[in-house]
């Protein structure tokens, strides 16, 4: 059976990610920094009798990283999920916030992919599967630091994409939009300060909160990549979820004078770019 080593497992897109690949009939190591944190995905395996090993990794560490994969042994599905949020205006967000978005969310993805790579290269076979967001292909304040790990993430794949070509190794970005994880529950990792002079973060709530009650599962993500990897396209994007086709292709089809004049004017421009309930968000 093939093999696939999932990053991020514990909740949302990885978890989701874990199951929807079992079912398809790979063995899953579902990677995590605590295993304390593997009672949902077992109780899932054993319900429906998958093959999902839980295992413990660090993607910020080095030697974490490279032991947990020789422990897995030779991978033929890597799904670098692992990731964070955080950040409040450019000003307000502290430098140590700024690499440590990075550090996991590009140099994690990185670390992972740099250890599979050999195996893969020399066998001529493999899936590399990079989730991205919206945020990786539109830059909205006040999310900077979590933006440019994703952006960063968009050019390395398709830099990877090139280099695999010869050597039969596929590579795929995922970029989902509105997908409704526990992520939403969890404070910010830096909130703006009550006294910001920025209003961006109260905006980007309040599109949140409009869009919320259209999010979509998680499973949506996890199925596309199980289909993904049941077959052979070269494509090497792919939108899921809410909002995701729509605020992509907005941005494509707009200036960046006239972006920055809607995300960066007044309450009034803000609602009139978004909709959906934004104007009446911004007003409770």
């Amino acid at each position: 059976m093939p093999v696939a080593l999932v990053t991020g497992t514990s909740t949302g897109i990885g978890q989701a990610t874990a199951i929807s690949l079992a079912r398809t009939g790979h063995v899953v190591h579902a990677a995590m920094r605590n295993l304390a944190a593997a009672g949902d995905l077992e109780k899932a395996a054993a319900a429906e009798g998958l093959d999902i090993r839980p295992i413990r990794m660090d993607v910020d560490d080095d030697a974490s990283v490279r032991d947990a994969i020789a422990r897995v042994g030779p991978i033929d599905v890597l799904v670098n999920n692992a990731g964070i949020g955080g950040g409040a205006s450019v000003e307000e967000t502290p430098l140590p916030l700024f690499r440590g978005v990075m550090e996991t969310n590009f140099f994690g993805l990185l670390r992972c992919t740099q250890a599979v790579l050999p195996q893969m290269r020399a066998r001529k076979s493999g899936l590399i599967v990079n989730i991205s967001s919206v945020a990786g292909r539109v830059a909205m304040a006040p999310q900077a630091a979590y933006a440019a790990s994703k952006f960063a993430v968009e050019a390395l794949s398709e830099c990877l994409a090139q280099e695999m070509k010869p050597f039969g190794v596929r590579v795929v970005v995922v970029e989902p939009g509105l997908i409704l994880t526990p992520i939403f529950g969890k404070p910010p990792a830096s909130p703006a300060p009550a006294d910001s002079p920025y209003p961006h973060s109260r905006r980007i709530g309040a599109a949140v909160v409009a869009a919320m009650p259209n999010g979509s599962s998680p499973f949506l993500v996890g199925e596309l990549i199980a289909g993904i990897t049941a077959g052979t396209s070269e494509q090497l994007r792919y939108r899921v979820g809410h909002l995701s086709n729509e605020v992509i292709s907005w941005r494509e089809d707009i200036s960046d004078e006239a972006f920055i004049a809607a995300c960066g004017g007044s309450d009034a421009d803000y609602a009139k770019a978004w909709g959906g309930g934004v104007d009446v968000a911004l007003r409770t």
